[in-house]
């Protein structure tokens, strides 16, 4: 391979002649070949925002030349737009504050403006002019996961809560045995459960919401330490309000910079709502699959769409393959919470130093939960299909339809009653018919599956 020879405050390092990064890049490459991992495309083209809006902030007080400015500015927006991405190379794993792939996006920007405009740039005195990778990676860390909340997580949440509200209307009105501990219950809905789904969505929904205010919340202006050293006092306000305009996102800068450098409370209350989020799926996939299971030795309540042949060497199985990939993911950002939780562990003293790591694991999760949601909005919830006499078939001699008769006949009489139409598998009317001097027509109206689920004493 062809190489140049890069140099930095430690000396000569070759390059391979068409990178356009420099020598900082390049000894991170040597230093770091841990996981063949570089940062999420999503955390870099927040970056080049960020780089783009701290040239516009340097420019407006007077620090920085225009040419400089727009030539910063240009690059930056080329990379922001998914251009270059191979350009970032430097693993996760690296340097805790995030300095390499800070320098990383200095250098190529230096490269860039000097091969595509024939522009002179340095990347400490330029490109990374009032800010440090202590103030840059935390404000790049909020920036891409506020962008990817508000553009995909959300409008996923919202979609999949839209969907689950149109099907529980259609399956209103078809009755079901309800489970606890997996075994028989009182009657429920169809509608009812999948309203319950939706209510523990739209609940995570709302705290995304309440977090999402102190992740737009921005520590660029902090520089090394929080005290703000070497940048303009107005220079973070200035920033956020230019990553404002270009994103459409209410960014302000943080009222304690020193928080913002030294930990990550809100990636890790982002996460957090995340790991909710993830249970919730974890609980609608399980709840599918155990709805699906059959179809003749297992419940066969619903019937899930046959996206793919089940297995290599049964012929006609159909697995309930959205349920699993979703579950897996739900697995996945549990894992990733408790990562981001070491991680937001370790501020020490006046820096976070596991800042790539969090990222990438914080927008895995959003990634990961956003995509899992449509497929299973779309390829699952909305064309299962309703095994109806499966469903009657099982309501129908459920002894736990006695209960009902409790205000009538007393707990004692009620569970003789679930005894013996338990023992000779009749239902529970015939039986109680036997043992109680109810007559027909009062039984039908006490344990009328329909008049059951809507809650009180049956009359």
């Amino acid at each position: 391979m062809a190489t140049r020879i890069e140099r930095d405050a430690l000396g000569p390092v070759e390059v391979p002649e068409e990178a356009l990064w420099g020598a900082q890049t390049q000894r991170a490459i040597n230093n770091f070949p841990i996981s063949g991992k570089p940062m999420p495309a999503a955390f870099i083209q927040a970056l080049a925002q960020v780089k783009r809006a701290c040239a516009l902030a340097n420019q407006e007080l007077g620090l920085m030349d225009a040419p400089t400015a727009e030539a910063i500015v240009q690059m930056a927006e080329r990379i922001a737009a998914g251009e270059y991405l191979d350009q970032f190379p430097v693993d996760v794993f690296q340097t805790g504050s995030g300095t390499s792939t800070n320098m990383n996006m200095n250098e190529v920007i230096a490269n860039l403006a000097q091969r595509e405009l024939g522009v002179q740039l340095h990347p400490n005195d330029h490109v990374n002019m009032s800010q440090s990778s202590n103030d840059t990676i935390p404000t790049a860390i909020h920036v891409a996961a506020a962008t990817l909340l508000q553009d995909e997580l959300l409008p996923a949440l919202t979609h999949l809560i839209q969907t689950l509200e149109e099907k529980a209307q259609a399956l209103d009105g078809i009755v079901k045995t309800g489970r606890t501990h997996l075994m028989d219950a009182m009657p429920v809905t169809l509608g009812q459960e999948l309203r319950a789904w939706q209510a523990q969505l739209e609940d995570v929904r709302a705290r995304l919401k309440e977090t999402q205010k102190r992740l737009l919340r921005l520590p660029q202006g902090g520089t090394a330490v929080g005290t703000g050293i070497n940048a303009d006092p107005a220079f973070g306000p200035t920033v956020a309000r230019h990553l404002a305009t270009q994103l459409d996102l209410p960014f302000t800068p943080m009222d304690n910079y020193f928080v913002g450098l030294s930990s990550q409370d809100t990636a890790l209350e982002l996460s957090g709502q995340l790991n909710v989020l993830a249970a919730a799926l974890m609980k609608i996939a399980n709840d599918l699959r155990w709805m699906n299971s059959g179809p003749l030795a297992g419940l066969a309540e619903i019937q899930l769409p046959a996206l793919q042949p089940g297995s290599s060497i049964m012929p006609g199985k159909v697995n309930p393959v959205i349920p699993e990939a979703v579950a897996m993911v739900a697995a996945q950002m549990t894992g990733n919470h408790m990562v981001i939780t070491i991680g937001a562990q370790s501020g020490n003293f006046q820096l976070n130093v596991m800042l790539p790591m969090i990222a990438a694991n914080l927008l895995e999760s959003l990634k990961l939960a956003a995509n899992a949601m449509v497929v299973l909005a779309d390829k699952a919830i909305a064309g299962f299909s309703v095994n109806e006499e499966n469903l009657k078939k099982a309501l129908d001699v459920n002894p736990i339809l006695v209960t009902a008769l409790n205000p009538v006949v007393g707990y004692e009489i009620g569970a003789r009653i679930a005894k013996a139409a338990y023992a000779s598998g009749r239902p529970v009317l015939e039986v109680a018919k036997e043992m109680t001097d109810l007559d027909e027509d009062t039984l039908k109206t006490l344990l009328d599956p329909v008049k059951l689920t809507r809650g009180g004493t049956p009359q």
